[in-house]
């Protein structure tokens, strides 16, 4: 696998779910409310982040009480920058694709393209059942996302757009105006075999749950492999929960913290629902197959990663992922705003001069 010359990008998770991003009783200086998250969409933009990712839940679970609307929420973010892409979550099934392409569209057209959006296919079976959605088996629900991102990026590029799906039906429908240029990306999540595959067929990026290079690596081989004999290309963006600290034993010491503080009932309440979620899958696997209970305090098993340590570890770290064919690091952090502040400040410039060390080593062996 060769890396992409280009800078990898960073992107981090808003908090518009409260609780913060790990299910523990540990401080997190982190709100979900919006003068917070605009505070802190400036802060990441000015840091040097490319993307924010608005979260999508509707019923509380989890120590996430309240939670805004994902697709509102992006647009008050964006209105608040000007450079900062962000995604907004859609979930098929609640969201109609017709609806969701105007949404973006008019979106995109107001903020010069920079909205984009990441396709959930659900994981949450309590969640579907509260609001009254059919509930589908583990590839049919794939299948599904797969059909709404084709109707999506027909109706974005087509007029007169016609589909004849098994979810979704349209006849000669054109949408005006249609989203600015570029188009919106569509980014979605998974580790099932048909999460892979949709990925290699339909979507520009794909997010994987945290994990060790090695392990990534083989998820970026396969996909790519596969999206390779579909004549499509897809990135690759991986989850991490960074902790950055003058020194590793203070980043550790937090680390211990959280875990020690973690909330049991609601840790193992999530771990029973997700991992029932992937033995749903037919090879019995799914994003938290392998993940302990630990791993599970953080949503996306994102101390996985490894991004725990000093601004030096952590960058070296991140240029290993880039290696194996990483392209975008989503991050999560116990305290948003001085965090992203600090891993703009001490992480991203050592990334930045150690790709540049490593493209001149790449060259020079040419």
């Amino acid at each position: 696998m060769t890396a992409s010359n280009d800078p990898i990008k960073f992107a981090y998770w808003v908090p518009n779910v409260s609780g913060g991003l790990v299910i523990s009783k540990i401080e997190q200086r982190t709100g979900w409310d919006i003068d917070y998250n605009r505070r802190l969409a400036q802060i990441a933009e000015q840091s040097g982040f490319d993307y924010a990712l608005s979260q999508i839940r509707f019923t509380a679970g989890y120590g996430a009480e309240f939670q805004h609307e994902p697709v509102a929420f992006s647009h008050a973010l964006l209105a608040a920058t000007t450079k900062l892409k962000v995604i907004a979550a859609l979930l098929p099934g609640p969201w109609n694709p017709a609806v969701a392409a105007k949404q973006i569209a008019t979106i995109s057209q107001l903020t010069e393209g920079r909205v984009a959006v990441n396709i959930v296919s659900g994981w949450f079976r309590g969640e579907f059942t509260a609001i009254g959605e059919p509930w589908l088996d583990h590839d049919e629900r794939y299948r599904r996302s797969e059909e709404f991102i084709r109707a999506l990026r027909g109706i974005w590029t087509q007029d007169n757009f016609t589909f004849r799906g098994d979810f979704y039906r349209f006849s000669d429908y054109t949408l005006k105006p249609k989203p600015a240029h570029p188009l919106p990306e569509i980014f979605q999540g998974g580790s099932s075999r048909a999460a892979r595959d949709m990925a290699a067929r339909v979507s520009d990026w794909y997010f994987t749950n945290g994990n060790s290079v090695a392990e990534i690596k083989k998820q970026v081989d396969d996909i790519r492999a596969k999206a390779r004999a579909n004549d499509h290309s897809v990135k690759i963006g991986v989850n991490a929960f960074a902790i950055a600290r003058d020194s590793e034993a203070e980043a550790r010491a937090v680390l211990d913290e959280i875990i020690v503080k973690a909330d049991p009932e609601a840790v193992n309440a999530f771990g029973h629902e997700v991992k029932n979620a992937g033995k749903a899958s037919p090879e019995g696997q799914g994003n938290w197959a392998q993940s302990s209970f630990e791993d599970l305090v953080q949503y996306n098993d994102g101390f996985k990663t490894n991004l725990i340590g000093t601004p030096e570890q952590i960058a070296e770290r991140i240029v290993a992922l880039k290696e194996v064919g990483v392209d975008l690091v989503l991050l999560g952090f116990l305290h948003f705003q001085e965090e992203v502040e600090y891993f703009g400040r001490r992480v991203i410039p050592l990334v930045r001069a150690l790709e540049t060390k490593t493209a001149a080593h790449a060259e020079a062996a040419e």
